[in-house]
This record gives structure tokens, C-alpha cells and sequence, in this order.
């Protein structure tokens, strides 16, 4: 069963011409088209299947600066506050809530790295909150069990995967401009180096502007273009619980399980990291920019199938304008969980917090989670033809982050001076190996 997920309408007529159009309905993407829509251009939002459909529906719903790589906290602060004014402006519930973030923990090491980054962000104006052992028992008093300690991050807080990027995309029509579903963008025409136009499935939209936000689609994409953007996913599942449980928190994070209350009461379950790794011809491709990555995530990784091969996404393949491509076959990335990985979540769920025996599962389902190199987004208006921008591989941290990566996108495409700094997004830092790269934070 797919993640929950509002369903928006397209807009009636596909534009002949606009000033920028963005590929990617996903948070990134709706984010990009909302803040540039707001800036004054004219925008066309074009998503291959349904807006939010794929992994800005099935992650957790965590918009968090704790524990966040040094080079996205400021975008990740930033997105706290566009969070409430993206609401205000649109005039609907996006389910943001600053309801605070709780880690617990029985390891010393684990709890030594949260300190360690409390002390960094204190520098960086982030509070955030150290506990000891009472007081992480006394906040995690629903597992019925004491805790060697933990942090609480007052300022962080949670939106709805399942509403979020359709209203975002909503947004983008308020002001004045178009969504399509169900409208792949097939690839990108240039004249004297610079983009002229985006061929889609139903006719050509005249633009100088992209931005290519495809998720898991992007590295495949970029290489119509001749990019090499290393670009590697993997299948991750969760589930969620009707309401009826009380008493838990909500958002608590631990070794065993994450827990998340859904805004219709219930609770989204998963397991940090826990991910099938399913080969693909691109993730062999790039396989030695990845060993760091997966050999420091190896006890949470296991072998996958060939459902990553089939879903097309990671494909080496060229693909015409005028023929229907692997998006087209493949509307919606939805992947079947791993059913022994969905018992095991559930399993350490209601044995960690009991209420939750009482609640029946609701769904399940599964995402592709696009990563880089070094875990850390690429946000580039120098790869490719002049007026193309890349923004992706936001490795499993895109919604949080999403408004304040589409106000980074909307600044770079009009020129305005960008609010957070930018140059260590650019593609070219893989350029070198990424051997080591994997940030502490």
C-alpha cells in the first residue's frame, strides 16, 4: 500500500512558453516553483506522475537542525521559519509544528556525538538540550524503561509528508503558476549552449530556465545531458499505526526505532538507516564513490532485489524525445517494503513503547532514498547548459530542508543574493575522490 498522500489538480493548458520550468513535483521541486512563483516569475511545475508522490510522501515528516551536516544547518534553520510563513502565505495546514525532537540512548559513544554537536551548534545559534539519565526517563517515561541519556531539540518539529508538497504545489498556482501531472519531462533543447526549451510527453514549453529536481530520477536525467552526477538509492521501508495509542511523544528517535504522531493521530514507525540495497547498473557505475558511505551504514544495510533494475530510474540507457521514456513507464516510484523488514520495525516498536500494542498497522510501504557521495545535496547552476540548475540527491534529508533549498533555488535562478551560502552544494566537489567524505555532523 503507497504512503498517504492529498491529491492535488493539474492545471488545464500545458504554457507554450514561461520563464523557468521545473522538473520534479517532489518537496524540492514544489519549493523551487512556489518561491520563484513568488518572486514574479512565470512557472510551470512538471511532474511525471503525481506531485509528492515518491519519497516527500514516505519519509518521516522530521524538519530538524539536530544533528544536521555542518554545511546544511544554516538551510536547515532557515527552513524552520519558511515552514510558518509558507503556511501563513498559502493560507493551509502544511502539519508543521514545533513540537520539539527527543533522541534517547543507551550508548555512551552516541550520546558523547550528540554533545559534541550541541557544543558545534551552540556556535551556529541552535539550542539544543543535553539530558541526563533523569530527565531522559522522565521524557521517555512511555518506554517504561531508564535511559543513560539523551537531547531534546525544543526549536525542531515535524510537517505532513502526506499533505505538504501538494499544498506547496497549490501554493505555486496561487501565484500565478501551473502544475502538470502525469507529464514527464522527456529531456531539455539548447540553442548556442543555453536552454531553450523542455520537451515533455504532451508538446514543448519555451523557458531559459530549469531546474531539475528529480529525486531519484536525476542522475539518470542528467545523463541525457552528458553529466556525470554521482546518484545512488536505496529502498527503505516504514509503516504507520491507526490512531489510539497515548501518552508517547511526538517525534522520539532511538537505536531500536523512530516513532512520529501523524496528524491524524497515528504514529509512523521506522528504523534509522535500515534500507535494502537493490543493484542497479548505475549504483555499479558509482559503486567506489559509495564504499565509504556503505561501509559505514553496513549493519543497517542488507542485500535487495531486482526491483531497483525494473523501476528504470538508475537506468545507463539514452532515451528519445519523441518516444516514451523509463518515467513514463514507471509514473510512481513505489516499491514493495521488505515484509521481515516491516515486522522487525514493528516488532521493536511495540516493544519499546507498549501503548502502541494497542493500535492496529494502518499501511506500509517503501521509498527510494537518493544519496550522494557525502550525504549532502547538490544545488548547482553550473552543470550543463547555461539556465540549468541541479537540485538533488538530498539523501534522505530533502523535506525537512525543502522549503529553505526552494528559496536557495528561487534566489540563484533570479539572480537575487542567495540567503544561505552555497558554494560547497556544487557537483564539482566529487570531482576528487570521496573517500573520507562522509561528514561527522
Amino acid at each position: 500500500m503507497p504512503a498517504p498522500l492529498l491529491v492535488v489538480p493539474s492545471s488545464e493548458k500545458l504554457p507554450d512558453s514561461v520563464d523557468a520550468v521545473v522538473i520534479g513535483g517532489g518537496i524540492v521541486g514544489a519549493s523551487s516553483a512556489y518561491f520563484m512563483a513568488r518572486q514574479g516569475l512565470k512557472v510551470a511545475l512538471v511532474e511525471k506522475g503525481r506531485v509528492g508522490a515518491e519519497q516527500s510522501s514516505r519519509n518521516w515528516g522530521w524538519c530538524r537542525q539536530q544533528n544536521r551536516d555542518a554545511r546544511e544547518l544554516p538551510m536547515a534553520t532557515q527552513s524552520l521559519a519558511l515552514w510558518e510563513e509558507m503556511t501563513a502565505d498559502i493560507g493551509e495546514d502544511l502539519g508543521f509544528r514545533r513540537c520539539g525532537l527527543l533522541y534517547l540512548s543507551d550508548n555512551e559513544a552516541e550520546i558523547a556525538g550528540w554533545a559534541k554537536w550541541r557544543d558545534f551548534a551552540a556556535t551556529q545559534g541552535v539550542t539544543t538540550h543535553m539530558l541526563s539519565a533523569a530527565e531522559a526517563g522522565e521524557r521517555g517515561a512511555a518506554t517504561g524503561k531508564p535511559w543513560k541519556g539523551g537531547v531534546f531539540s525544543p526549536s525542531d518539529g515535524i510537517a505532513d509528508p502526506s499533505r505538504a508538497a501538494p499544498l506547496i504545489a497549490g501554493g505555486v498556482v496561487k501565484h500565478g503558476g501551473t502544475i502538470h501531472q502525469f507529464c514527464a519531462a522527456r529531456g531539455i533543447e539548447t540553442a548556442g549552449g543555453r536552454v531553450s526549451g523542455v520537451v515533455t510527453e504532451n508538446g514543448t514549453i519555451r523557458t531559459s530556465r530549469v531546474v531539475l529536481a528529480g529525486g531519484a530520477w536525476a542522475s539518470s536525467f542528467c545523463r541525457q545531458l552528458g553529466i556525470s552526477f554521482p546518484q545512488s538509492s536505496v529502498r527503505s521501508p516504514s509503516l504507520s499505526l491507526m490512531p489510539g495509542a497515548k501518552g508517547l511523544p511526538d517525534a522520539l528517535h532511538t537505536a531500536e526505532v523512530s516513532v512520529t504522531r501523524r496528524g491524524d493521530g497515528g504514529y509512523t514507525l521506522a528504523v534509522s538507516g535500515m534500507a535494502s540495497v537493490d543493484p542497479t547498473a548505475q549504483q555499479l557505475r558509482y559503486a567506489r564513490s559509495f564504499l565509504p558511505m556503505f561501509a559505514k551504514r553496513w549493519r543497517v544495510l542488507t542485500p535487495g532485489n531486482l526491483s531497483g533494475f525494473a523501476a528504470g530510474h538508475e537506468t545507463l540507457k539514452r532515451w528519445a524525445l519523441d518516444k516514451p521514456t523509463p518515467m513514463e513507464r514507471m509514473r510512481i516510484l513505489d516499491p514493495i517494503p521488505s515484509a521481515r523488514a516491516i515486522e522487525t520495525i514493528l516488532m521493536r516498536a511495540r516493544r519499546l513503547l507498549p501503548e502502541l500494542t494497542v493500535v492496529p498497522v494502518q499501511a506500509a510501504w517503501a521509498g527510494y532514498i537518493d544519496s550522494t557521495p557525502d550525504g549532502v545535496p547538490v544545488i548547482d547552476d553550473g552543470v550543463g547548459p547555461k539556465g540549468l540548475l541541479l537540485a538533488a540527491g538530498f539523501s534522505g534529508h530533502g523535506f525537512g530542508i525543502g522549503p529553505g533549498a526552494g528559496r536557495l533555488v528561487a534566489d540563484m535562478v533570479t539572480g537575487r543574493t542567495p540567503s544561505v551560502e552555497h558554494r560547497h552544494y556544487r557537483l564539482s566537489r566529487f570531482g576528487k575522490s570521496a573517500w573520507g567524505r562522509v561528514s561527522e555532523f
